[in-house]
């Protein structure tokens, strides 16, 4: 069978899940690549969820009586790269997605050609350029610009759908391989982009099905650390975006009508970087690194509604990511936190916030630590993102927080791996649960296991209220400090060192050994003497440990044994 000379919906329908599934194959190579350190995620993962979306999009497009319909399909292709972008990346593909959808959806007569693709892809780089609102060369934009290029030359030349394909492949490819040339954070890793090098697979998949060719096969994945440029000299030009420099990225759905985005991009231009806002029509997807998560969230009342948002604390995965290169730089000179070698039968995924925390789940056993907690709830993408991320088929979640379960429940029907949630509530039982982990044993006896040790330790919390109300410890006002057990809250305090201190008079009983306090955000060096002081006089017989969690919104957190 000869090459096609046209694309139909059909065929773009096929385009677009062999281009899911060269991504999936190639995820862990692309998300190697990232170099910010890893500002907005892993790449590869991110445009594979974004395209995945789209397939399931796709799957329910299409005429009532079941034919294939080219203008749904390109609409299907539309909405959803939007509403299942993820990261920077994802969000940037999404528009190169909508630019194709729009030029292959103009064609006269349904069938989209070689002059047609040309400009589906002109269309698709203007829209990712006028998305980002600084745009950067050495990235993905600078690819989809090589593609665009030399497939309009071809298809002025009167080429064929085929060459015009193989042009734009060529095209993307060279442009992927000047990209350490023109952004110096790649040129001192000594890699090229990452979002790029997955565009370029959206080229093998169009060859996939124009002329049958097979997809390339991944990379074979290093494992020793990733390549992570060093920080740049206080005399070198910069070129790279500053968005490592930044706390929180911060994404969401905005309904609002379209004349309002401008006006709402020059308020988050003023709050961060990495800006990218898409959509059209009343829904926009927007993407931000920020240290203001309030005031990204907050730009967007003016303009219209929000929802679907979603905040990653990116410390959180930069501290992973040292971790995991400090880890595998030791692996000749010493032990480490977690050996190297096979996966071990069972896998731990963590939800938790602050950087000691995470460091003590690691130290712990846990393989993926995911940013969330009270006011931060992963979504299932996220839980399901770091479960199939892990090289174990038998995974453990610990979601350590009573309104996380439910959505770490439904990963187990999402995915081939053998997922059980251990119902941790707090923090304090996530740990406790580790001591009873046993990497070689099978998910459901670590499940039980780990389960009866959490029930075992006696967690508590403080915090601030944020409103009032009227509970049985007493009347609290807003910006009083509450202690919190199991059972609610038990106490209310006009200071955090107050409401500790109550809090571990109802909480440690005479035959307690052991308290472990975690400092979080709000603790002073003042108040943890206070409470240790209180400790050692009225539960003289109990042994004290302090960590430095830095968890939000809550100052301190106890584990009692």
């Amino acid at each position: 069978m000869g090459a096609l000379d046209a694309l139909g919906p059909a065929e773009l329908r096929r385009v677009v899940t062999t281009y899911r599934d060269a991504l999936r194959s190639h995820q862990e190579a692309i998300n190697r690549l990232n170099v910010y350190p890893v500002p907005d995620g892993d790449t590869g993962t991110n445009m594979a969820l974004t395209v995945e979306s789209v397939v399931t999009e796709l799957a329910g497009a299409g005429a009532g009586d079941g034919t294939l319909d080219l203008d749904a399909t390109c609409r299907a292709l539309v909405h959803g790269s939007l509403m299942g972008a993820r990261g920077n990346s994802g969000v940037i593909l999404s528009q190169l997605l909508r630019g194709l959808a729009e030029g292959m959806g103009a064609a006269a007569d349904g069938a989209p050609g070689p002059k047609d693709l040309a400009g589906a892809l002109v269309r698709a780089d203007e829209l990712a350029r006028a998305a980002v609102l600084r745009p950067v060369e050495g990235t993905i934009l600078t690819v989809a610009r090589g593609a665009a290029v030399a497939a309009s030359e071809a298809a002025a030349a009167g080429k064929s759908l085929l060459d015009v394909v193989e042009a734009a492949r060529r095209g993307a490819a060279d442009a992927l391989e000047r990209t350490p040339d023109l952004l110096p954070v790649l040129r001192r890793a000594g890699v090229v982009d990452a979002g790029g090098t997955g565009f370029v697979l959206l080229f093998d998949a169009l060859l996939a099905v124009v002329d049958g060719r097979a997809l390339p096969e991944p990379p074979a994945v290093a494992k020793g650390p990733v390549a992570v440029a060093p920080a740049p000299s206080g005399d070198e030009p910069s070129g790279e975006p500053s968005m490592a420099d930044l706390r929180y990225e911060v994404m969401y759905l905005l309904e609002a009508e379209d004349d309002t985005i401008p006006s709402f991009k020059e308020v988050w231009a003023g709050i961060g970087d990495s800006i990218v806002v898409v959509g059209g029509g009343g829904l926009w997807n927007c993407h931000i690194h920020t240290d203001d998560v309030g005031a990204a969230v907050e730009a967007c009342l003016d303009a219209g509604r929000p929802r679907n948002i979603r905040v990653t604390d990116l410390l959180e995965q930069v501290e992973e990511e040292r971790w995991v290169r400090e880890g595998a730089a030791q692996a000749d000179s010493g032990p480490l936190e977690v050996p190297l070698g096979p996966p071990p039968v069972t896998a731990v995924v963590a939800v938790a916030s602050g950087e000691g925390v995470g460091r003590i789940f690691r130290s712990l056993g846990v393989h993926r630590v995911i940013a969330g907690g009270q006011s931060m709830n992963p979504s299932t993408a996220e839980l399901l993102d770091a479960v199939e991320a892990v090289a174990s088929e038998e995974v453990l979640v610990l979601p350590n927080n009573k309104n996380i379960q439910a959505v770490a429940a439904a990963v187990d029907d999402l995915t081939s791996r053998t997922v059980r949630v251990v119902p941790t509530d707090t923090i304090a039982e996530g740990f406790a649960a580790l001591l009873a982990y046993d990497p070689e044993s099978h998910v459901d006896e670590n499940a039980a296991a780990m389960l009866a040790s959490a029930r075992r330790v006696v967690p508590g919390e403080v915090t601030q209220a944020v409103r009032e109300a009227e509970t049985e410890a007493g009347s609290v006002r807003t910006g009083d400090w509450l202690g919190l057990s199991r059972d609610g809250i038990e106490v209310v305090a006009p200071t955090v060192a107050e409401a500790a201190c109550a809090l571990l008079d109802v909480l440690v009983a005479g035959d307690h050994e052991l308290v472990t306090l975690i400092e979080g955000e709000g603790s002073t060096t003042a108040a943890t003497r206070r409470i240790t002081e209180w400790l050692h006089e009225h539960r003289p017989g109990v042994d004290i440990e302090v960590h430095h969690g830095g968890q939000p919104l809550y100052p301190y957190l106890f584990s009692i044994e």
